[in-house]
């Protein structure tokens, strides 16, 4: 199964940090962004990987090259100087994506979730993860009714950034701008997306308090002697809005 990260956005919310570099490439744990997400996605099995790139995509091609260093491939879905948004960027990576399900991750959120569990077929069109409604997003995004997905609820919970799809949601898109969300209502309208709710460590890293707090969590992680514990980073992961 192929993975996509989620690399094409801006970073607003993190200037002037993102003014020369690309949010991916910002380092947390002495280490870029991306690199964290592609660790954890190598090894979880995932070796055929698609990077979507706008912003500043040149600087993220040059860093991460054909993905040797980890044991993947990287294929690039360039979208011009302006990002496509999610749905409209993964309309325009389709042909590097393939006929068969596949995962995409967003480019802002950590988080240990283990990603070897989502190497399977959705039920439906798209099968999300969903996380606790952290402070700055207490509504929430999504209700579950048993494992089916829907717009609204008693409880609604938060779109961890990461889903497993089938091409067909996005095949009959034009090429273009185009957000995510009113298509996965739309699709839930039909019964067609499925979720579940993950209990464990998940944060959004779309401000710089959040990358310093992030920063800060993966340092701990090193023992006294200042030798990592990379079974511990390893299960941490960082994905571009």
């Amino acid at each position: 199964m192929k993975a996509m990260i989620l690399a094409a956005g801006r970073g607003e919310r993190l200037r002037p940090l993102t003014d020369h570099t690309p949010k991916p490439l910002l380092e947390a744990g002495e280490r870029p962004l991306i690199e964290h997400l592609i660790v954890a996605l190598a090894q979880a099995g995932f070796r055929e990987l698609v990077v979507n790139l706008a912003y500043l995509g040149d600087q993220i091609r040059e860093h991460l090259g054909d993905g040797h260093r980890w044991s993947v491939s990287i294929a690039y879905s360039d979208e011009g100087p302006e990002p496509l948004e999610t749905a409209g960027g993964i309309r325009h990576a389709l042909p590097l994506l393939g006929d068969d399900p596949f995962l995409v991750v967003n480019g802002d959120i950590a988080t240990d979730f283990p990603f070897e569990r989502l190497h399977r077929t959705p039920p439906g069109d798209a099968h999300l993860v969903l996380t606790a409604n952290p402070e700055h997003h207490p509504v929430g995004d999504f209700a579950l009714h048993g494992q089916t997905l829907m717009p609204d609820g008693a409880e609604r919970h938060t779109f961890a950034g990461i889903g497993l799809y089938r091409p067909a949601l996005f095949a009959n898109l034009p090429e273009g701008r185009c957000a995510l969300a009113p298509l996965l209502r739309e699709a839930m309208a039909h019964g067609r997306v499925t979720g579940e709710l993950y209990p464990g460590f998940w944060m959004d890293i779309g401000t710089r308090e959040r990358l310093q707090e992030f920063d800060a969590r993966l340092r701990q992680t090193h023992t006294p002697s200042g030798t990592s514990d990379r079974a511990t980073q390893s299960k941490l992961s960082l994905v571009s809005d």
